[in-house]
């Protein structure tokens, strides 16, 4: 054992996922970066070990019943690991944060402003003074009772929910109705209470489709379902919804983002008559500080609301000085463009990952170690020097930062490096080196080593001579002003400047219907499924033909087995324990719920007969759990394989695993399995690419993998248009469009547009001086 005055933290024997029996000493009190090509381990290390064992211990010391929980869900797969503090993780999650998470909620900055306007705000002479859960939309003190707090009130029209009246109801004429059974189950219930729902729409009396579509009204009566598809259903209670009243609740109530955006389609929506937007009561709204109501501070920018502060007065000089402290550090993080009223689901994830780094700064805590997920995600370099002041700072209060990270600007900044590798998957799981970061140089096999020792300029390309060009605008959204933007076809562009300067809001508006546009793809980072039976296989299509592999050997003919057997989503050969998920779901109270392996198939999600059939000595489970890599070689002379399996390879994610649940990728792999996607469909005709920051979470290594590729597409003709704050690959694009000059209300302009080696020269351009590096040498990224 290590005296418990023993400088660092020491991991023996990790074997999480690929980690091949790792041992690795890192000193506390430092801000250490665990770097590598995508795949290689390093989160595995950083978050599935460190932060996985804290996590452990501390469920360990709360209660019995969290032990019994720890049980199930596993320890991480290591020896030991001495002079480890508590954790605190932030991961770039990508949860569906509901419409009344804010920018002042999650920074807790709104409680503070709450204080202020209760404690020293301007009250009407005679009016008593409020509380602070008055001064919030949240709760039923301050909700204005219109809009219940959402300052805006959404109605539906008769237009929106039938948008084709010529349709019956059994046709779909109620398109706002919800898919499947339920959609179903409703027309049977309107059947039941004597509707008839084969007539057209239009045929209907007026007050029976006022009835159907508006009704508050729940009637439940008996329904005796037509028999089905030689299924004898048994009758059952239905009870009737209206359509408004379903798009309501669904607006209101549901966690999907896509559930909400299709009842969004239904509504339209208008700022509430009573509180005018404000979202709070008249008795709270007629509160002032400093002459302006909390509604009105809310909605301005965070850099002009610490302006806007008033400090006259004891009370208010305290409370004005806690909001601006808080304030400074969002500021700092080029966050300062955000307002409190900003719904959460709006923000990127590297937004609201420094949002969560802001408010930790402001916590106290003292001698923890903090695990960052890539902090430095959708930052411009203009902004990367705050974060790592920012990083310093946590610890200087007496903490250890370990950051999981790609950017050769926070590497260099680093006290100490963990280079993981050498490649990705099975050809990863090592660790090259931990020191000193100048150590890194003599690491011959360190991918990370070439990029970041290695000052030279980027390789000279003549850009491509366009074939017309796509005008975008003028657009006038968030914060663009009468933006118009030139797109070069058959090129490639790049839009760069800071966070907030309005890039995504301008490639937003690309659409199909601009002439010169054949094809729109845009490929985003939202994950591919939010399950873990959705996976890499099945999005790529890939597993159907695998699926078809399998029920042609002879194995399967003899046992009848189709391949509806070889799938884990129906029953038939999919272990129902688990249900073919392969885990199950661990519920844990006040903490997010875990999966732990099934216990009867232990994770192959098939029962046994269905595991007995074999292909090339593999069974269907073994098949799935081959990496991309490893099931190129496998299925080399199965050409429909080959080709998605090829795709794959071409933009680096040779290391996942066929069956990885895409509840594990991250934001950037599951950006290129649809890149992949795309790809393997090799499609003629001309097709415009939309890539929004695809360099996001890749090494510079894969960068260069991913970028032969999109140069590739241009070649063949097609058009490439990419979000990027990546240097390298702005200083190789044809055609860069330079947004700022800051962001939010400072940004929304085109800075400079033209070729890379033009926008380096533009004067007010904070990219300018960054691109001049990539393109001449002196600093990469």
């Amino acid at each position: 054992m290590h005296s418990p005055h023993d400088p660092y933290v020491r991991v023996r024997d990790a074997r999480e996922h690929n980690l091949k029996g790792v041992d690795v000493d890192i000193p506390r009190d430092v801000v250490a970066v665990f770097t590598g090509v995508s795949g290689s381990g390093k989160s595995s290390l950083a978050f599935g070990t460190v932060y996985a064992e804290a996590q452990r211990r501390y469920f360990e010391s709360v209660a019995p019943y969290a032990r019994r929980l720890i049980h199930q869900v596993g320890a991480p797969k290591v020896g030991e690991i001495t002079g480890l503090p508590p954790a605190v993780s932030l991961q770039q999650r990508r949860t569906a944060p509901t419409s009344r998470s804010s920018v002042g909620t999650v920074t807790n900055l709104s409680n503070s402003l709450r204080m202020l306007f209760s404690r020293a705000g301007d009250y009407p002479p005679g009016a008593p003074r409020l509380d602070s859960d008055a001064f919030s939309p949240n709760t039923a003190a301050g909700a204005c009772p219109e809009c219940h707090g959402l300052g805006q009130v959404h109605r539906t029209t008769e237009e929106l929910l039938v948008p084709d009246p010529s349709l019956s109801i059994r046709d779909g004429a109620i398109a706002a109705w919800p898919g499947a059974w339920q959609g179903k189950n409703l027309r049977d219930v309107l059947d039941a209470l004597g509707y008839d729902v084969d007539r057209p729409w239009r045929e209907l009396p007026a007050e029976q489709r006022e009835w159907i579509l508006f009704t508050d009204e729940q009637p439940v009566v008996t329904v005796h379902p037509v028999r089905d598809a030689g299924r004898i259903q048994r009758p059952y209670q239905g009870t009737y919804t209206s359509a408004r009243r379903y798009v309501m609740k669904t607006f209101s109530d549901t966690k999907s983002a896509t559930l909400r955006a299709k009842a969004e389609r239904f509504l339209t929506s208008a700022p509430c008559p009573v509180c005018g937007g404000g979202r709070l009561r008249p008795e709270a709204l007629a509160v002032t500080v400093g002459g302006r109501t909390i509604a009105e501070l809310a909605a301005l920018p965070l850099t002009e609301l610490a302006e806007a502060l008033p400090t006259d007065g004891e009370t208010t000089r305290v409370l004005t000085g806690d909001l601006a402290s808080r304030i400074a550090p969002v500021v700092e993080l080029g966050l300062g463009y955000l307002s409190l009223d900003r719904a959460t689901p709006t923000l990127s994830a590297g937004e609201l990952q420094r949002l969560r780094l802001a408010t930790q700064l402001r916590s106290g805590l003292f001698g923890v170690v903090y695990v960052l997920d890539e902090p430095s995600a959708g930052l411009h370099p203009a902004d990367t020097e705050a974060l790592l002041t920012v990083l310093e700072r946590l610890k200087a209060a007496g903490n250890s930062v370990f950051v999981v990270e790609h950017h050769l600007g926070v590497m260099r900044g680093a006290d100490w490096i963990v280079d993981v590798g050498p490649r990705a998957g099975e050809h990863g799981g090592r660790v090259l080196y931990s020191g000193p970061v100048d150590g890194l140089a003599g690491v011959g096999r360190s991918a990370t080593a070439r990029h970041l020792f290695d000052r030279s300029p980027a390789p000279a390309r003549a850009p491509r001579t366009p074939r017309g060009s796509v005008t975008v605008g003028p657009v006038t959204r968030h914060n663009l002003r009468e933006v118009t933007a030139r797109f070069p076809l058959g090129a490639l562009t790049a839009v760069a400047g800071v966070s907030g300067s309005g890039k995504s809001t301008l490639i937003g508006e690309i659409t199909e219907d601009l002439p010169g546009v054949g094809r729109l793809v845009s490929v985003d980072q939202r994950p591919i499924g939010r399950t873990p039976r959705s996976n890499l296989a099945t999005y790529t299509g890939l597993f159907d033909v695998v699926r078809k592999v399998f029920a042609a050997t002879d194995q399967a003919r003899e046992r009848g087995y189709g391949v509806g057997r070889f799938s884990f989503n129906v029953s038939g050969g999919r272990c129902e324990t688990c249900q073919g998920e392969g885990f199950v779901s661990v519920e844990l109270l006040f903490l997010p719920s875990t999966y732990t392996p099934c216990p009867d198939c232990g994770g192959a999600r098939y029962n046994p007969g269905t595991l007995e059939v074999t292909y090339r000595g593999r069974n269907i489970a073994e098949v799935l759990d081959l990496t991309v890599e490893g099931a190129a070689e496998f299925f080399a002379d199965t050409p429909a394989v080959a080709r998605s399996l090829a795709a794959l390879l071409d933009v680096g994610l040779g290391y996942l695993r066929l069956g990885q649940p895409a509840t594990e990728l991250s934001g950037g792999e599951a950006q290129r399995i649809k890149l992949a996607s795309e790809l393997q469909r090799g499609r003629r005709g001309h097709t415009l690419y939309l890539l929004d920051e695809p360099t996001t979470g890749l090494h510079p290594a894969d960068v260069e993998v991913l970028m032969r590729q999109l140069h590739g597409l241009v070649d063949t003709g097609h058009t490439v248009v990419v979000v990027e704050h990546d240097m390298t690959v702005v200083a190789g694009a044809d055609h860069v469009i330079d947004l700022g000059p800051g962001g939010g209300d400072s940004g929304g302009r085109i800075v400079a547009a033209g070729a890379p080696a033009e926008v380096a020269r533009a004067d007010g351009s904070a990219t300018a001086r960054y691109l001049t590096e990539a393109l001449y040498g002196g600093g990469r990224r």
